[in-house]
């Protein structure tokens, strides 16, 4: 297995692995080296050579990304083996479609994932099967869409004025439609 050219420089897997890590704001995980058949190893082996760090177990990012401020719910989103997605008040923050000021990063994984993982400290984690139609990305990281989301901040018990807010802001900005805003007032109230 070829890792590096001649000269340390970087090689088949510092270029397949980069590749991925653009779609995923710098992160690779050992499942995205596991899709390209590669082992674990190689991405110890870009640690050492000071193209990686690792953030989590399994989960390691490219020094050459620059960081961004949502960082922390990409990683959040890649942790789970099969995926996860920002739900909750960490969508509507996301969404930006209310004050909401969470405290911990809202995770939903399919019902189907089993976590044998730690849970990091800061995470909150839900299990639903979450249709096609509740899926959405903003600026590449997977979450819920805003329908979603305030139906799960209604169901978590949220403050009504900031669910009102939410209902108000996805309106205006048409990411929920009409019929939904008035099935969503009711519910609200």
């Amino acid at each position: 297995m070829e890792l590096f050219h001649t000269y340390g420089m970087p090689g088949r897997w510092f270029s397949e692995l980069f590749d991925v890590a653009a779609g995923q704001n710098g992160f690779v995980t050992s499942g995205d080296v596991r899709n390209l058949g590669g082992s674990n190893g190689v991405l110890v082996d870009l640690e050492r050579h000071g193209h990686l760090e690792r953030v989590e177990r399994g989960l390691y990012r490219f020094v050459l990304f620059p960081t961004d401020p949502r960082d922390e719910l990409m990683a959040a989103v890649l942790w789970p083996k099969d995926g996860g997605v920002i739900s909750h008040d960490s969508a509507l923050d996301l969404w930006e479609l209310c004050d909401v000021n969470p405290t911990a990063i809202h995770l939903t994984v399919p019902k189907s994932e089993r976590l044998r993982r730690r849970i990091p400290a800061g995470y909150v984690v839900y299990r639903r099967h979450l249709e096609p139609d509740d899926l959405a990305t903003v600026d590449g990281i997977a979450t819920v869409t805003p329908l979603r989301a305030i139906l799960d901040g209604m169901e978590r018990g949220l403050d009504g004025r900031l669910i009102a807010q939410a209902i108000d802001t996805a309106t205006r900005h048409g990411l929920i439609l009409a019929d939904e805003q008035r099935a969503l007032g009711r519910s609200a109230q």
